[in-house]
Order: C-alpha cells, then structure tokens, then sequence
C-alpha cells in the first residue's frame, strides 16, 4: 500500500491529484484516488515516475474531458504502452504517479476558484 498524499482542498484550485489508474485505450481513461474537482477543457501533464509501468506517458500533456468525480479521459492514445500498475512491494511502495493541471482550454479561468491567498 502507497503512503503517497494529497490535500484534498488546497488553496490554490485546480490541484494536483494522485492516479489510481490509467486504461491503456484511445483516449485513455485517467481514475484518480479521490475527486478531482476538475472542468471539462482542463489541460493536464502526466507525470508517472518509472516503477508505476506506462512510463511512455509521462510528461505527457493534453485536454481532458470530464466523465465521473474520479475519472476522466485525456487525448493520449494509449494503446500501445506498457500497462499501469501502482507498485506495492519495497523499494517502490511510494513512488505516486499524478495528474497535475497546467493550463485550461477557455476563454475565462472557470477552473480557478480558489486562487485567493489567505488573509
């Protein structure tokens, strides 16, 4: 089991959230381990350290269309890489793949709520 963590409601939205799993299909299916609170249009990177496997789709980036509070598709064909998988045995038991937002596919900033810093 990882020990890998992220806040749930960070100040600064939308927040990076960690990967349960990621289909090998066209688009791929992205399924994070909690709600990711992101919009349709959001522009994510991938970032999959080696020992998660699917290492030909890190640092990948691309829009992602938004299908349940958990998952989403991302425009990477995913086919052809190696499969997903969280490791679960030492030395490699925390190494956590995420999903980090870089960008948005709008007009205006729908996705960036809660970008105020704290008084």
């Amino acid at each position: 089991m990882s020990h890998c963590y992220a806040q749930m409601n960070p100040i600064f939205q939308p927040a990076m959230r960690l990967i349960a799993s990621i289909t090998n299909s066209n688009p791929a299916v992205v399924t994070t381990t909690f709600a990711h609170q992101y919009l349709t249009g959001t522009i994510v990177r991938l970032d999959i350290p080696q020992a998660d496997g699917m290492e030909q789709a890190n640092g990948l980036t691309g829009a992602i269309v938004v299908t349940g509070p958990t998952t989403f598709t991302i425009n990477i064909d995913t086919t052809t890489f190696g499969a997903f998988a969280i490791p679960s045995a030492p030395p490699y038991v925390n190494t956590c793949a995420q999903v980090v937002p870089i960008g948005e596919n709008s007009d205006i900033l729908q996705a960036a709520v809660q970008n105020i810093l704290p008084f």
